[in-house]
């Protein structure tokens, strides 16, 4: 039998499973964390608390064993840097389901914009067409069909989508591989579109309260429910003005090297991927979250500022000054 406060999670090093993993603990759950080499992660993850097990997430039968008798299955596996993402998303969301679905467990995705095309824009509902131009885009919209493929087999499947993470913790985001550089103190921004342009941002520590609150409250939850957060929208230069804020110096601006990461995308996957979700940034793109603030009552939201101070801490990235200041 579940135990209602027992959970899984996959991809607990990672960004939105790490923060997930954190706010389950903190709410008294008792937490599992799949990873191929527990005894590691358990030295450098640097998250206190959780219960390390061995198995491989592309491993079905290691993630099925690890499920047993909890109640949630949070997926936030992801392929490092980027890579690999036709072999590897497919098949590890694939091993999440098998397990929830044993388990009985519900199983909790974190979604994304990349399966929507510019045919959507700006204003994304729950219902908006997924017509996406992107491979990533596409492969997306496939992890999105297997879970409601899922629900109709008998799994309850819950899909918070947001915004471009980012978080007190270095992962694979925008912020930290695209606009400044970690372990540099801030003095620079190199910003991938026009300033002007309104950018969904998604802090993970509110990705993972909002998951939890609505966990929390399985009997309001259908079997298959798909929720919208806004997060943090906001221009570049939006966006700027808090970096400066936080940094507190004037930040030089650049635009991203959009030429340059083209030429070198056929040798870098990291690149081409970043390549394809330009379109992002060329207009605007806004996640519209009537259905969650009706559920919830409010939003989770940390002031933008807080949550870059966090975020640039984490980073390495804070200014002596700014540093001091935090303290």
């Amino acid at each position: 039998m579940s135990n209602k406060k027992d959970a899984l999670v996959i991809g607990a090093t990672g960004g939105v499973g790490g923060a997930v993993a954190e706010r389950l603990l903190a709410g008294g759950w008792r937490v599992r964390a799949l990873h191929r080499d527990p005894e590691t992660a358990r030295r450098t993850s640097g998250r206190q608390g959780l219960e390390w097990v061995k198995g491989d997430a592309m491993v079905e039968a290691d993630v099925v064993a690890a499920a047993q008798g909890v109640s949630l299955v949070m997926h936030g596996a992801n392929p490092p840097a980027y890579r690999n993402w036709a072999g590897l998303q497919l098949p590890m969301l694939s091993a999440s389901i098998a397990a929830a679905k044993a388990a009985g467990a519900r199983l909790v995705f974190p979604g994304t914009v990349y399966n929507f095309g510019p045919d959507a824009f700006p204003k994304l509902t729950e219902g908006s067409p997924q017509h996406p131009v992107t491979r990533k885009g596409a492969i997306r919209v496939q992890m999105e069909q297997a879970l409601a493929q899922a629900a109709e087999d008998g799994v309850r499947v819950l899909i918070v989508r947001a915004g471009d993470f980012f978080g007190p913790r270095p992962g694979n985001n925008w912020l930290s591989q695209g606009l400044l550089k970690p372990g540099r103190a801030l003095a620079a921004v190199s910003y991938p579109g026009p300033l002007s342009v309104p950018h969904c941002w998604a802090y993970l520590p509110d990705v993972a309260e909002t998951m939890v609150r609505l966990v929390e409250d399985e009997t309001n939850l259908g079997a298959f429910e798909v929720l919208h957060m806004r997060g943090q929208t906001l221009t570049g230069q939006e966006l700027i003005a808090a970096l400066e804020a936080v940094a507190g110096r004037k930040l030089a601006v650049s635009r991203l090297p959009w030429l340059a990461i083209r030429a070198m995308a056929p040798f870098n996957e990291t690149f081409r991927e970043m390549l394809e979700m330009r379109y992002l940034w060329e207009t605007p793109v806004l996640l519209d979250n009537t259905r969650l603030v009706a559920r919830l009552g409010v939003e989770p939201h940390t002031p933008i500022e807080e949550a870059l101070r966090l975020a640039l801490a984490g980073l390495n990235a804070l200014p002596r000054e700014a540093t001091r200041l935090a303290a």
